[in-house]
């Protein structure tokens, strides 16, 4: 009788493909995916170690799965990915009910790690940075990915190495995947029914392998007749060249979103950051590109009250934020991580960082809701991926990735489907479908 394994992701979508990659990796040694966790025979956490907190909610998530199996059979419990690779051998002695811990760049040794425990009942991490070894593993094993809109990894790692982030501590340096192994995965995931390929990537647009960079991915990804769409992130401003800007001028698959990361608004901050860049610099790549393709819109990240940030730095922020105009965008409050350069720098009051957040957030949900508007009884393309919970309506997404509810059909999934946007909301356009104009959205 085969084994069940269930998988508990947090975090980025990085930790979400890697998720897919360690259920196609462990059917290998008899462990099918199960959605139901009280019938696991093992549970594995993916973790992440960005946001605050990291650490505390996988021993809270420990002390569910505690009560859960308490008068069952004990899972097998790993702790994967980020907090594993930076807490290892500190995490096994702080609870013994963890049995195995493997970092993000060692997901290739999970089959053997797991065999070799079952064996001989001895705890053990496996946290080597060896991404090389990695990804020339699961480029043996398919990806069996059958969603419309798929993650594809191909860049890990870090190498700027900003005051405030973790990553090249629990992901290790910029590595970019064999190009050839990239491309036969999308063209993989194109025959299992993907129509969307997502690139993933700390530094996506740092990717660069053999002089191939992701300007060329991009170009040779578009090429795949069935994929109908192309994006990527998170980008780092630094690394928008131009060969990847002319990409938009052309591209008929690559989506007019881009995220591009810019963290705050002023040069003094950016410095402090470590950033690399400044904003007149990040105002050219926007100037650029809107240049190259009016109807590319951003997204963004911004870290509000980190040290240092004062009022006039707060102000630029703000101003960057409606010049502009980002339609979708993360903003959090500054919270150290231990490890990084701005671990120990003086916070700024609470209050004060709160304060900032809730005008910044007020005014990016502006941006968004302003955008959402402008669609009003406008048609739009929707990539069709699956039915609502009430399977009365499809959901998909438009162009700039905002979610869309309207009247479709089973024939509908997979298909770039025009819809006429009749009501909105901040986060969701709702519509019908232009062959379906006779029937309202539930």
């Amino acid at each position: 009788m085969s084994k069940k394994i269930f998988i508990k992701t947090f975090g980025c979508q990085m930790n979400e493909y890697d998720s897919n990659r360690i259920y196609d990796t462990v059917k290998k040694i008899g462990y099918d995916k199960t959605e139901n966790y009280e019938e696991a025979n093992c549970y594995l956490l993916n973790t992440c170690h960005i946001r605050d907190k990291a650490k505390e909610k996988v021993y809270h998530e420990i002390g569910r799965v505690k009560k859960i199996f308490r008068t069952k059979q004990k899972p097998l419990v790993i702790i994967a990915g980020c907090v594993a690779q930076a807490e290892n051998q500190e995490m096994l002695k702080r609870e013994p009910y963890i049995d195995l811990l493997i970092g993000p760049q060692s997901y290739h040794k999970i089959n053997d790690t797991i065999l070799d425990y079952i064996k001989k009942k001895k705890k053990s991490e496996k946290t080597e940075f060896d991404p090389v070894s990695k990804f020339k593993y699961l480029s043996k094993i398919k990806n069996e990915s059958k969603k419309i809109s798929s993650f594809l990894t191909i860049q890990e790692g870090c190498d700027k190495f900003c005051h405030f982030c973790v990553v090249p501590y629990t992901r290790g340096p910029e590595y970019s995947r064999p190009f050839n192994q990239i491309i036969n995965e999308a063209k993989y995931l194109a025959n299992n029914g993907v129509k969307e390929i997502i690139l993933l990537g700390q530094n996506v647009n740092a990717y660069n392998n053999e002089n191939n960079k992701l300007s060329n991915l991009i170009l040779e990804i578009e090429k795949i007749p069935e994929i109908e769409r192309i994006r990527y992130t998170t980008s780092h401003p630094r690394d928008m060249t131009n060969d990847l800007i002319e990409v938009y001028k052309n591209s008929q698959k690559l989506m007019p979103l881009v995220h591009l990361p810019v963290q705050s608004g002023s040069d003094k901050i950016l410095g402090l950051m470590n950033r690399k860049h400044s904003i007149k610099e990040y105002l050219k790549v926007v100037d650029q590109l809107k240049k190259i393709n009016p109807n590319i819109e951003f997204s963004s990240d911004f870290i509000i009250g980190y040290p240092g940030e004062n009022e006039q730095d707060f102000k630029s922020t703000f101003e960057l934020i409606k010049r502009v105009n980002f339609i979708n965008s993360y903003s959090f409050i500054f919270s150290p991580r231990p490890g990084t350069v701005a671990a120990d720098l003086k916070l700024i009051k609470k209050s004060i960082s709160m304060e900032r957040l809730e005008i910044i957030q007020n005014q990016l949900s502006k941006n968004q809701m302003k955008m959402n508007k402008s669609l009003e009884n406008k048609n739009i393309n929707v990539l069709a991926e699956n039915f609502t919970e009430n399977k009365k309506n499809v959901f998909g997404r438009s162009e700039y990735m905002t979610a869309v509810v309207f009247n479709g059909k089973k024939e509908d999934m997979g298909k770039i489907v025009s819809v006429k946007v009749n009501q909105v909301n901040r986060n969701t356009l709702i519509g019908s479908s232009i062959n379906n104009s006779n029937q309202k959205v539930a």
